[in-house]
């Protein structure tokens, strides 16, 4: 069993519009988390195989881009970890396989899970972007569904269930 505290990691980029809502929702939750939650942002999926050693739960939050008429602003949560089977890719394709880091996430899941640094829950909460244009803020519907977000990421990290929340 695990001493280190849950992990919630923000992922994207800050000036590349819908990008940033990861690292957004991680600052809100770094407000709110109590002893037990590290909260960190990074930009690379990659640094999260080292992040998880020694965790026994981690939560990435991230924007997604799933096409297919999915409304910009819509959350998706998905549970993954050492004790469960991976992934497969019709899973991550309802995250947006094509977004902006699903693919490296993805991979850096697997990573994690072959090097036995994936921690035994993990919950991906995606959030759908309406765009990625260098420079440009949160578009409104992204910035709106950003508290649900904050719920969604800080009942995976206290360990409650992670259901897709309604939108």
């Amino acid at each position: 069993m695990s001493t280190l505290p849950a992990l919630v990691a923000g992922l994207g980029h800050p000036d590349r519009g819908d990008d940033a809502v990861g690292r957004v929702v991680a600052r809100w939750v770094a407000l709110r988390a109590g002893p037990m939650v590290e909260v960190v942002q990074c930009a690379d999926p990659t640094d999260l195989a080292l992040l998880w050693a020694g965790r026994a739960r981690a939560v990435v939050v991230d924007a997604v881009a799933s096409g297919g008429g999915v409304a910009p602003g819509t959350l998706r949560v998905l549970r993954t970890g050492a004790g469960l089977p991976p992934l497969t890719d019709q899973a991550w394709a309802r995250t947006g396989r094509g977004g902006t880091h699903a693919f490296g996430l993805a991979a850096a899941v697997e990573l994690a899970r072959s090097l036995q640094r994936l921690p035994e829950e993990v919950t991906v909460v995606g959030i759908e972007a309406g765009g990625f244009e260098q420079g440009a803020p949160l578009t409104s519907w992204v910035g709106s569904a950003v508290p649900r977000a904050v719920e969604a990421v800080l009942r995976a990290a206290m360990g409650k269930d992670a259901v897709e929340p309604a939108r």
